[in-house]
């Protein structure tokens, strides 16, 4: 299964004394919901024997999602997980094997050569990698999964600002030169050799998942006569696409489901099972369908809130792991600037006072909320960055704990006085604050409703954008125009990659940074996680931590819940595991019966 694509000491950012509040040891943090309290395993070790004749039959996966899936097959041109995980059996085209430190190591499709003298990175193809048409796997393949990603008008958020470190690729991605200078193919383009040659050379790159180099390849030969511009619309990537994976597409419905067979030109271990149904599914029937046996597992994870409900289910097991993604606010303080296409933020944006921002996390216990609601499985964050990155996560950096008192002393101190009901702006005219939010299952919208309540209670007039919680797809088709009011406040998600350099979420010219936040404290601190003092690791743990601090303290983006990424794992599957390392996720995994006991 692919790998999701994502800090304090002397001299850190110093916050005024009592700004945020700290918890202290660790019975109190699980009590109060600010660490989980249920541990578990990362694999299943199923003791019953397989057969061919069980591996011919289906295994039978759950998206658990209210919306139907985009279709995207390109890893490159992906903007949300659902079509990662719809897609994943075919591998997501990935380029490279890691180690239980998510460290590149050798066996891949391809082998990665560092140098960091002559900074510069090679990527070596195996000989015996094809596509899933037959096609062979070449340094082209390489090198054009760059040339989509920094093409002006791929739309492609995948995009890194951090690749801009890649000679030339600056200049390509303006759209000031047709090729990326810094990409070379030394026994062309249908050899097997492709060679980056960098200008800052990033500690990151020991990584999968870097913000720095792009983990997967690009059919050239079978995309080459698409405008890449019209890429994301084609046949070859909505209708026809190929994999390098252990399994190719077989079927698709549209928005519902794919179904797969084994990819014959695979280049690892062969898969065992022979079909494979990867089903969208309403999340409200996330635990009825697992008890009607209708699924051997989700490739989604559970949903916190659910864990009670299927917990003692007698024929599934319950694997997973510290999750690294999280559930967000993010607060709109700009817009896009399509020109340079970097974020720019408006000093007179409606959310741009930080004690608004910050006044607005305090008037709501997240803590409590996180343990009412995740049962155990989630916690409250105090940072962007999760527990799992152990050397980076900084633990000292405090929280946003419940105290509506001092949200209120905010609030009056920057001038948001109340008249009547409501609070109004500094400049006394009215002050109303558009929450947007997805629609999601009944426990997520409870705590919506709790947010409006509080933030009511703090008489600021709060209302949902558009009236209701929207559509996934119209959520972020919104918030992804380059200037949009519909939103002030909005609730999301991010997946983080298994490198968790932030720079591809929070920098100035990343597609995902929604609510267009830049400084130049920001953009400084994130540079320093991969500049050439960053090879030494106590300097490199220091920028992660400082810019966590910083980025509490600006109250931009805040993080509202982390949860374990845990899956109901039927008693017919074996080979299930969820550690980084393996490789081989749907290779490994066999049936032992014919249907989900």
């Amino acid at each position: 299964m692919s790998k999701y694509k994502k800090w304090l000491a002397a001299g850190a950012v110093m916050l005024s004394a009592g700004l945020f509040a700290a918890c202290s040891s660790s019975q109190s943090q699980v009590k109060s919901g600010y660490k989980p309290s249920v541990k578990l395993s990362q694999t299943y070790d199923n003791p019953n024997k397989t057969s061919s004749t069980y591996n011919n039959g289906t295994l039978k996966v759950a998206e658990f999602n209210n919306s139907p899936f985009a279709g995207i097959t390109d890893p490159v041109l992906q903007s949300n997980a659902e079509d990662q995980d719809m897609f994943d059996p075919g591998g997501n085209d990935q380029l490279f094997f890691v180690n239980s430190k998510n460290e590149i190591v050798n066996g891949g499709l391809a082998n990665l050569s560092l140098d960091k003298k002559a900074k510069t990175a090679t990527v070596t193809v195996r000989n015996n990698a094809k596509w899933s048409n037959g096609m062979p796997v070449t340094a082209k393949d390489v090198e054009y999964a760059y040339e989509v990603l920094g093409n002006k008008n791929s739309n492609s958020q995948q995009f890194s600002p951090d690749m801009q470190d890649i000679q030339g690729m600056a200049a390509y991605h303006a759209g000031k030169a047709s090729s990326i200078s810094g990409i070379t193919m030394p026994k062309g383009p249908k050899g097997k050799v492709a060679v980056l040659h960098f200008t800052t050379f990033a500690p990151s790159l020991k990584y999968s998942g870097n913000s720095v180099m792009w983990d997967s390849v690009e059919p050239y030969e079978y995309e080459k006569n698409v405008p890449i511009a019209k890429l994301s619309s084609s046949n070859q990537v909505r209708k026809n696409p190929i994999f390098t994976g252990p399994y190719k597409l077989s079927k698709m419905v549209d928005g519902e489901s794919t179904s797969w067979v084994p990819n014959k030109y695979y280049f690892g271990k062969k898969p065992q099972i022979q079909h494979i149904n990867i089903q969208v599914v309403s999340e409200d029937d996330f635990a009825a369908s697992l008890k009607s046996k209708k699924f051997d597992f989700p490739i989604t994870n559970g949903q916190s809130s659910e864990y009670p409900n299927v917990k003692n289910l007698s024929d599934y097991t319950i694997v997973g792991k510290e999750g690294t993604g999280y559930d967000y606010f993010g607060f709109n303080l700009g817009h896009l600037d399509t020109k340079t296409q970097t974020s720019v933020m408006d000093p007179n944006a409606k959310m741009g006072n930080v004690k608004l921002r910050q006044a607005m996390m305090y008037a709501l216990d997240q803590g409590a909320l996180v343990k009412k609601f995740d049962y155990g499985m989630g916690w409250f964050p105090n940072t962007l960055i999760s527990p799992y990155f152990k050397q980076y996560y900084n633990s000292k950096t405090p929280y946003y704990k419940y105290n509506m008192s001092k949200a209120e002393k905010l609030l009056d101190q920057a001038g948001y006085k109340k008249h009547g009901k409501w609070r109004t702006q500094p400049n006394g005219k009215p002050l109303t604050i558009n929450f947007g939010a997805m629609q999601a299952t009944s426990s997520q919208t409870a705590e919506y409703n709790y947010y409006l309540q509080q933030w009511h209670k703090l008489g600021l007039n709060v209302q949902y954008a558009g009236g209701k919680p929207m559509e996934m797809n119209k959520f972020y088709d919104t918030l992804e125009k380059p200037k949009q009011s519909q939103m002030d406040i909005f609730a999301g998600a991010f997946g983080v990659n298994a490198e968790p350099t932030p720079t591809g979420i929070y920098g100035a010219d990343a597609s995902f940074n929604m609510g267009h936040f830049v400084t130049k404290k920001n953009t400084q601190l994130m540079d320093n996680m991969n500049n050439d003092k960053a090879w030494n690791n106590s300097y490199r743990v220091k920028q992660f931590k400082d810019w966590q601090t910083y980025m509490a303290q600006q109250a931009a983006y805040v993080p509202t819940s982390m949860t374990m990424n845990w899956t109901p794992v039927n008693h017919r599957v074996k080979g299930y595991s969820v550690a980084s390392d393996d490789n081989e996720f749907w290779s490994n995994l066999a049936l032992t019966a014919s249907n989900p006991k």
